[in-house]
């Protein structure tokens, strides 16, 4: 099949590789290609987007199941029929067979994939152009097709704040058309996700969200892993301490390490982004030893104290 892309060949795992083996593979090839650590190397940059197909497809039991069933209907290498232990298995004990998924819809690999991670491959609209008007996402951007007489599938922008991602729940929307919805969305949604709302489009059509999740000014999300910076003082880094940091779940109280310094990395595992049904990734906290710019004079001559009596040169070594 054209365009076929072997998710574990590109992990670097078997088709036997636990959640953990996954995840242990991705984090590790993910730190390798990163375009942050490869600036303007485009095919780090192209092989991080491949890894991160991998690592959305794999980790999560329900879409790993249906790509080993794609592979083996279309009977791609690796994939033949009986070969391996297939993770359908162990989802569906088998009673599904192969025609019951419709693969022969799909005429290439793009396509099927597109599909099962809701995504669009050419986005007909840049989601900057998606607005809110009064707290209603206003699909001023619907877009239509032809299904069957009287009948069309419609397509809306809907751009939400990354906490709204990540909980789900009821929204509004208003249609082109004038229509207001109110919809169950799901939690975990991610940019190009497409969401099919059952006939609610033009006639009874299809109603399809394509969903843009606006950037954070603290939480950046890569892969299923949340990064963050947190700011602490020059007295929680020396002594040590216990901070409160922020997460999608709320506050969690955290012990930092005596002598913590900027750039240190504290995990929390868990506190990620949605990874599956049951699993999240982790949340990767950078500290950042912040030093006050207005003092008191109670503050002043306490660092003049510390300053005559400690004894730490940190630039001893460069004379």
């Amino acid at each position: 099949m054209e365009n076929f892309r072997n998710y574990y060949d590109i992990l670097g795992v078997s088709r036997e590789a636990t959640f953990s083996d996954i995840k242990q593979a991705y984090r590790k090839l993910a730190r390798q290609y990163h375009p942050d650590l490869n600036p303007g190397d485009q095919v780090a940059e192209e092989q991080f987007k491949l890894l991160s197909e991998a690592y959305t497809v794999l980790s999560d039991d329900e879409k790993r199941a249906q790509y080993e069933k794609f592979s083996e209907y279309w009977q791609q290498e690796g994939f033949k029929k009986g070969q391996g232990k297939s993770v359908v298995g162990d989802i569906f004990g088998g009673r599904i067979s192969l025609e019951d998924f419709g693969f022969g819809e799909f005429p290439d690999f793009n396509v099927f994939v597109d599909q099962l991670l809701n995504r669009r491959s050419n986005a007909r609209r840049s989601p900057e152009q998606a607005d809110y008007d009064n707290g209603y996402a206003t699909a001023d951007n619907t877009s239509f097709q032809q299904t069957a007489p009287g009948r069309r599938d419609a397509e809306a922008d809907l751009t939400i704040p990354l906490e709204k991602a990540f909980r789900g729940g009821r929204e509004r929307i208003r249609l082109e058309d004038g229509r207001s919805l109110e919809v169950n969305m799901p939690a975990g949604m991610v940019t190009g996700q497409r969401i099919r709302l059952r006939g609610q489009g033009i006639g009874g059509g299809n109603l399809y969200l394509r969903i843009q999740v606006d950037p954070h000014p603290f939480y950046t999300l890569r892969g299923n892993d949340i990064y963050c910076r947190v700011p602490i003082t020059p007295s929680e880094a020396a002594l040590g301490s216990t901070i409160d940091i922020p997460t999608l779940d709320g506050p969690v109280r955290t012990t930092l390490p005596q002598g913590a310094q900027t750039g240190q990395i504290i995990q929390l595992p868990g506190r990620g982004y949605l990874a599956g049904q049951e699993r999240r990734g982790d949340q990767i906290v950078e500290l950042e030893v912040v030093v006050p710019t207005g003092l008191s004079d109670r503050e002043k001559a306490l660092y003049e104290e510390l300053r005559q009596t400690e004894r730490f040169r940190p630039r001893a070594d460069l004379f």
